[in-house]
């Protein structure tokens, strides 16, 4: 009988410290999401990428709002909100995306202007060219 008891303690001994000790790096995990810095750092970088590309001129208002959302996702970091966090980083990017390519496509319309004006003044200069024939 007194072995048997001996068992009992030795193993409550052993079983339940392990078991809290589960228990709290479990909820310390849990507690200490980790920040988002590849979502942030690929929202930085798409809105760098933007600014470089011009969108300041042609997509101001989504590059403000990619830039508002990426300082969003930064005050929410300072939070510990991770979630929030990637959440908004995300939608920085796209935004910052958006802004490229409206760019873009602004950039192309302008191109396509201007090669529509020097094939007129070139069909002007052959009409001009003809008649003095």
């Amino acid at each position: 009988m007194q072995n048997r008891n001996r068992a009992r303690l030795k193993w409550i001994v052993l079983v339940i410290p392990t078991l809290a000790l589960t228990v709290l790096l479990l909820g310390a995990c849990a507690s200490a999401p980790v920040a988002p810095t590849v979502s942030l750092t690929e929202a930085r970088e798409a809105v760098a990428r933007a600014e470089q590309a011009g969108s300041r001129q042609h997509a101001g208002s989504e590059l403000d709002d990619a830039k508002r959302k990426l300082e969003q996702a930064e005050h929410a970091v300072d939070q510990e909100d991770m979630v929030e966090a990637e959440r908004l980083a995300r939608e920085a990017e796209v935004a910052a995306d958006l802004a490229s390519a409206r760019t873009e496509a602004a950039k192309a319309v302008e191109i396509n202007r201007q090669m529509g004006r020097g094939a007129e003044a070139l069909t002007e200069e052959m009409r001009r060219m003809g008649e003095q024939q």
